[in-house]
């Protein structure tokens, strides 16, 4: 029997399942051996025909009509559906369906009922609940997140325990991942590209700032909102850089994905720090305006062995994207630096040259070497103005020294004040 369609809560069936609990209904109607994956299959394909055509029917009624499921057997999976979903129910919350499931969680999409506002809620694992360790570990997410406020940053909200259920409550982001549209084949114009990176470099910088690192940026870390917006998501991996009992318990882990991890990070060093972060964003940036990853391969081991091989080296973007400016290529070559002394220093370094990319001018510190890299810090900016530093940049390079210039000169004239009044009380004798 089909029941009235609903603009705003999620699809139910006759016997009222939302479709959380109808993804509840297939692992149950798996684990009791009462139909087999195809036949769920078929029957939820005819489910979405008849949603095409207005017409809602619960995937359970359309089994039993369709003779895979007996009426009994309904009832009996209907009860056991129902006790479950009581499990999930948090009190200030009303789940209104799954969005997805990570390694460690299921994440709901949920109305906060206080304010009436719509979250995403992320659960443990049953399976992992058991364990003490995973439980201090996504009891540590949930503390990271809080200490973030960025709106570059995918925000949290509340956490908590309940009936067994360890959860953490964040900000809904509604919107598709860097990751949604590689998926497509589609390439990110260069402009769109660094905005975008750009977004995330800030979003580093903020938790750079708080003493943190994030350990796992990627394409589908990288939220991007139907208004245009940027949000960095999923500290699953994130560490306080401060925290050496922490690094040392994950001493020769290589931690992080593969495709995007720094070669500290498969060598399992203790002391990462937001230059891994960098190379991470840098990996994702070639992924983005080339359509492929930096490093390929069959296994794992294989592209991880890559990132760390100094003899391995990435074909430069511009090289493969014709359209590309060799501005960019070198950005993302100076991210992406094996060696780490030779990236950018922190993302304010970052964020000096992205945004002289989207002015079209060419970087200032990308492939400088170390020690001018230093000196630039130091101040020392004559010696880039042979090298065809337009005005503005030098204007820009003004900014990047002045707090520093500031200081020095602040406690030069102290000490000069000081050796007058030495000076005028010696004579005044």
């Amino acid at each position: 029997m089909a029941t009235k369609t609903e603009s705003n809560p999620p699809a139910k069936d006759s016997k009222g399942l939302s479709s959380l609990n109808e993804l509840n209904l297939e692992k149950s109607i798996l684990r009791r051996g009462l139909a087999t994956p195809n036949e769920i299959e078929a029957c939820k394909a005819h489910k979405a025909k008849l949603a095409a055509k207005d017409e809602c029917k619960g995937l359970l009624d359309i089994m039993v009509e369709a003779k895979v499921l007996t009426k009994s057997q309904s009832v009996r999976l209907l009860k056991e559906i129902g006790e479950t979903a009581k499990k999930f129910e948090i009190p200030g919350y009303q789940v209104l369906e799954r969005l997805g499931k990570g390694s460690m969680g299921v994440v709901l999409k949920a109305r906060q009922t206080s304010v009436d506002r719509i979250v995403a809620v992320k659960i443990l694992l049953d399976a992992l609940a058991q364990n003490k360790e995973f439980i201090k570990r996504f009891d540590r997410e949930a503390k990271i997140a809080a200490k973030l406020s960025h709106n570059n940053v995918v925000n949290a909200i509340d956490a908590g325990e309940v009936n067994g259920h360890h959860f953490f409550v964040m900000e809904y982001v509604e919107g598709g991942t860097i990751k949604d549209t590689l998926d497509k084949k589609d390439v990110f114009e260069e402009k769109a590209a660094l905005t975008i990176v750009l977004a995330v470099a800030e979003a580093l910088k903020h938790a750079h700032q708080r003493g943190l690192i994030h350990r796992d940026i990627k394409p589908e870390n990288v939220i991007l909102t139907k208004d245009g917006g940027v949000k960095l998501a999923d500290l699953g991996l994130a560490r306080l850089t401060a925290d050496e009992k922490w690094a040392m318990s994950e001493a020769g882990m290589a931690i992080g994905t593969p495709y995007y991890i720094s070669p500290e990070q498969v060598r399992g060093q203790v002391d990462v720090d937001i230059r891994a972060d960098i190379y991470s964003l840098g990996a994702t940036l070639y992924h983005m305006v080339t359509g492929r990853v930096p490093y390929d391969g069959e296994a794992a081991a294989e592209v991880m062995r890559k990132h760390v091989d100094k003899n391995t080296f990435i074909v430069p973007p511009d090289h493969i994207n014709t359209k590309l400016s060799s501005g960019l290529g070198v950005v993302v070559e100076t991210m992406m630096a094996k060696n780490r002394e030779n990236r950018y220093r922190n993302p304010d370094d970052l964020i000096l040259d992205l945004k002289c990319l989207l002015q079209d001018e060419s970087p200032m510190l990308a492939g400088q070497k170390p020690d001018d890299l230093a000196t630039l810090a130091e101040g020392d900016v004559d010696g880039f103005t042979n090298r065809g530093a337009s005005e503005a940049q030098l204007i820009e390079i003004a900014g990047y020294v002045n707090g520093r210039q500031h200081m020095i000169l602040a406690l030069a004239a102290i000490l000069a004040l000081s050796v007058i009044t030495n000076v005028v009380m010696i004579t005044t004798r």
